[in-house]
């Protein structure tokens, strides 16, 4: 069967370079017992590594002509099955339903389209305020450099931002390898990196999840702006400011130089601020009643 061309309209580019998919492989850590999930395994040119490495391979494919490849490659194997479909749209538990060996894969293992990165990332993560119910044991994705650099950024460094914080609070992250364009046919317009991520729950854990969620996104809304300039629709100025001094925070930080945890301490204090507001608001306000009774 003659290869099918890469597509521009799934932002297909293959791999070929033997030193990068060995890096990949090397950092998903496999055994015999793990299940891997690949979402858009192309080619199957990675898919033909994991598969003697690990229990089974699920694989999500969205283009027609690609799948026909798979199948005609791997198809008899055991340990393999292709879903063909969106990786974003598919229900992967009523999908596999009648497959109880591929469900709930423990890894992925992928080299995905970098203009989806970003919900892929949501879908296998979760949010802060809604982190995945059955998480992963290890991510290894295949991703734009300059969007792996910011996944794994640490503080007071440029590429450190709201996706930082995001991710690293649902997983430990680190960068792992540095691919070039020249490493795919067709060469994408930027250079790639290979991320590894480790979901974990973040100790100290946030009071409230979505309001850490909010926090970060007004933060980092304008990064060259002082991180109480951008917060102060959500904290008085003199308020914040005193909170920043309890936490030894530079009340003139800009939202990069904040690490996680005090990304953390900050939104835990703000919410016991808001309580403290409220319940002296609520003693003035009984008080008031009971020294003024109705006539």
């Amino acid at each position: 069967m003659p290869s099918p061309h890469p597509r521009k309209q799934f932002a297909q580019h293959w791999l070929r370079s033997d030193v990068a998919l060995n890096k990949i492989i090397a950092a998903a850590e496999l055994s015999l017992t793990d299940k891997v999930l690949e979402i858009g395994p192309g080619t199957g040119i990675l898919t033909r590594l994991l598969l003697p490495l690990s229990a089974s391979v699920l694989a999500i494919e969205i283009d027609r002509d690609l799948c026909k490849k798979l199948v005609a490659s791997f198809g008899k194997l055991d340990k393999f099955l292709l879903l063909q479909g969106d990786f974003l749209t598919l229900d992967l538990n009523n999908c596999l339903e009648s497959f109880p060996q591929f469900q709930d894969p423990n890894k992925v293992v992928a080299n995905i389209p970098y203009n989806i990165t970003g919900p892929i990332l949501e879908k296998l993560l979760g949010k802060i305020s809604n982190p995945n119910p059955k998480p992963l044991d290890l991510i290894v994705l295949l991703v734009q450099k300059e969007v792996a650099e910011r996944i794994a950024a640490k503080p007071g460094t440029k590429a450190f931002g709201a996706l930082s914080v995001r991710v690293q609070y649902l997983a430990e992250a680190e960068l792992v390898y540095h691919v070039p364009a020249k490493a795919f046919y067709p060469p994408p317009k930027v250079d790639s990196a290979v991320v590894r991520l480790r979901p974990r729950n973040f100790q100290p854990a946030a009071d409230s999840p979505k309001q850490l969620e909010n926090l970060v996104t007004a933060g980092f809304r304008e990064k060259r702006k002082m991180l109480r300039n951008n917060l102060k629709s959500l904290v008085e100025s003199d308020r914040f400011t005193e909170i920043l001094t309890e936490l030894d925070i530079n009340p003139q930080a800009r939202a990069e130089q904040l690490s996680l945890a005090q990304w953390v301490a900050l939104s835990n204090r703000i919410a016991a601020h808001r309580s403290e507001s409220l319940t002296s608001d609520f003693c003035t306000d009984a008080i008031y009643r009971i020294s003024t009774p109705d006539s």
